[in-house]
């Protein structure tokens, strides 16, 4: 985990963490899977805009949920990529390639706004295993998976990362004042929400 932030910067980011994810917080420092620790220890540290962002009509919700849903669809895109190589059901991996096209346009849409929010190309969750984030650890495991393993892995995976990015994404919908960050995660949240009901099942899955 990253050097706490100061006592007042450390409270808005708990507040932005709560508006954004409600009962989902936390982030597992060391890039130990947050699915495999159970609760989560803490809550993200997100900063609570930039002042570009606030002169452009973005809140501190709209900066948080961009710098939190960026990392996590960019993060998804390697693990995805995987499937038609280390995977052995082809509707699986016909499904993941679908899911990543999708992504990847959402990482360009995505950061279009950021920018346009005036917010910094870095990745303020770096080295964070929270809810729905694909880490090295996944990535490790994935590229040491093949066939039906990988499969159900990868299925795992991605369910988790898409169930995350629709909350969180419905919550900015909900929360967010910017409109083009509001309408941008109506959108996400509704893929998201498509690529979990067409997702294939597996057996063990």
């Amino acid at each position: 985990m990253k050097a706490r932030p100061p006592a007042a910067s450390r409270l808005a980011a708990l507040l932005l963490t709560a508006a954004l994810l409600g009962p989902l917080t936390g982030c597992a420092g060391n890039g130990e899977p947050a699915a495999d620790r159970g609760p989560a220890a803490s809550a993200a540290s997100t900063p609570a805009g930039s002042p570009a962002a606030s002169a452009a009509g973005f809140s501190p919700v709209d900066t948080g949920w961009v710098q939190l849903v960026l990392p996590m669809t960019e993060q998804a895109l390697p693990l995805l990529e995987l499937a038609p190589s280390r995977g052995a059901d082809p509707k699986l991996a016909a499904w993941a390639a679908d899911v990543a096209a999708g992504h990847r346009a959402d990482v360009a849409e995505l950061r279009r706004l950021r920018d346009r929010m005036g917010l910094p190309d870095t990745n303020v969750h770096e080295g964070h295993a929270m809810p729905g984030m694909v880490t090295a650890a996944h990535m490790a495991r994935a590229r040491q998976a093949e066939g039906a393993a990988f499969d159900r892995l990868l299925l795992r995976l991605v369910r988790d990362h898409l169930r995350q990015s629709e909350k969180i994404s419905d919550s900015e919908r909900r929360n967010g004042r910017g409109a083009p960050a509001r309408d941008l995660a109506a959108a996400l949240a509704a893929d998201r929400a498509d690529a979990l009901h067409t997702a294939p099942g597996l057996p063990g899955s």
